[in-house]
């Protein structure tokens, strides 16, 4: 049997993540999380606190990924125009299928007001709050969100927009490491411990320039400045566990140990699938592989099936049984409905919508 040619592990981180993200959205509203806790009370209760750290896994690899994009321009003329078609690019890359969700959940947030009481599904949406989504300056300008995990595609958008301007715009890549990791200590230490930088890439670029720097000490072409990003890594590494002793983030370790992953593993293809492998191997593999491309756009549509699977557990009166095992169902059919609808997504919108560039 051939090879998969693709990376095994930024799929499988990618596929990880996504998941996890969406079980931390399910442990997290309506009362389907409710009544699911008191099945598996410790499980959820995981899931709703630690979860969301697999918002670092998705920073961290953003990072490596955007990097492996822009470094082709590192010998490159600077280009105002460049800098200008590859931050639109960009936009639109995202746009598609963002938008294809955002319409969806609406629609079903609108279904779930006529039986869900319930904060997380929010007031009416305004044409004003439609408009600011699809700049993605809701988080800027103050606003709700529309659906659940948006604001990461507005803050991807944000440090990717960054990253193109420092990468395409310095002559010196040692230069940039530098500065790179004084940005990321200092988002690491202090931007990303005040709830008040959230709607900015200050406080999400600590991680993110893990990413950067762990793609640089693995892959560019400069010897040197493969030993100076691995020496910046490390140098991070340290000040995170040195910062531990006034008191522990978990979320730097993680990102930082991510980054690690990366730098060893990152460029490693699927294992052989030979006649010997299991079957079992060979479909876990598929599925990965299956799954690695279509995690943006379920990461975008879940939240749309936690509303409508909220709205038929309270609708059909099953909530009146308070029954765990039935919570749990639906959680797993919202998983199931939101792989299915990211397969159609990832199809007739986000592959599509690649020829959309200037």
């Amino acid at each position: 049997m051939k090879q998969i040619q693709a990376l095994f592990l930024i799929d499988l981180l990618k596929v990880f993540a996504a998941l996890l993200i969406i079980l931390h959205h399910l442990s997290s509203y309506g009362q389907i999380a409710v009544d699911a806790r008191s099945v598996l009370p410790g499980v959820m209760e995981l899931l709703f606190e630690y979860g969301r750290y697999a918002v670092q896994i998705f920073l961290v690899m953003a990072g490596y990924l955007a990097t492996q994009s822009l470094t082709r321009f590192a010998n490159a003329k600077f280009s105002s125009q460049n800098l200008l078609r590859v931050i639109i690019n960009r936009y639109l890359r995202l746009f598609a299928p963002y938008i294809a969700a955002l319409i969806f959940t609406i629609v079903c947030a609108w279904i779930a007001r006529f039986w869900v009481n319930d904060e997380f599904v929010g007031e009416q949406e305004t044409l004003s709050q439609f408009i600011a989504h699809l700049f993605f300056l809701q988080g800027i300008l103050g606003l709700d969100s529309i659906s659940a995990g948006v604001w990461y595609v507005a803050i991807d958008w944000q440090l990717y927009s960054v990253l193109a301007v420092l990468l395409i715009s310095f002559s010196s890549y040692q230069a940039l490491i530098w500065l790179i990791s004084i940005v990321s200590v200092s988002s690491l230490l202090y931007f990303n411990r005040s709830a008040y930088y959230e709607a900015y890439f200050i406080y999400f670029i600590g991680s993110y320039s893990l990413g950067v720097l762990a793609y640089l000490a693995k892959n560019f072409a400069d010897r040197k400045i493969q030993v100076l990003a691995k020496f910046a890594l490390i140098v991070i590494g340290v000040i995170i566990a040195l910062s531990a002793f006034q008191q522990v983030w978990l979320r730097n370790f993680l990102a930082w140990f991510v980054a690690l992953l990366l730098l060893v593993w990152g460029n490693s293809s699927y294992p052989n699938l030979g006649a010997t492998s299991s079957k079992v191997k060979v479909f876990v593999l598929r599925c990965i592989a299956w799954a690695s491309p279509r995690s943006y756009c379920a990461f975008l549509i879940h939240f749309a099936f936690i509303l409508l699977a909220n709205t038929l557990y309270i609708a059909s009166g099953m909530h009146a049984h308070e029954s765990g095992l039935m919570a749990i169902c639906l959680m797993l059919g919202v998983v199931l409905c939101s792989l299915i609808a990211a397969n159609y997504l990832y199809r007739w919108v986000e592959v599509p919508s690649v020829k959309l560039k200037i």
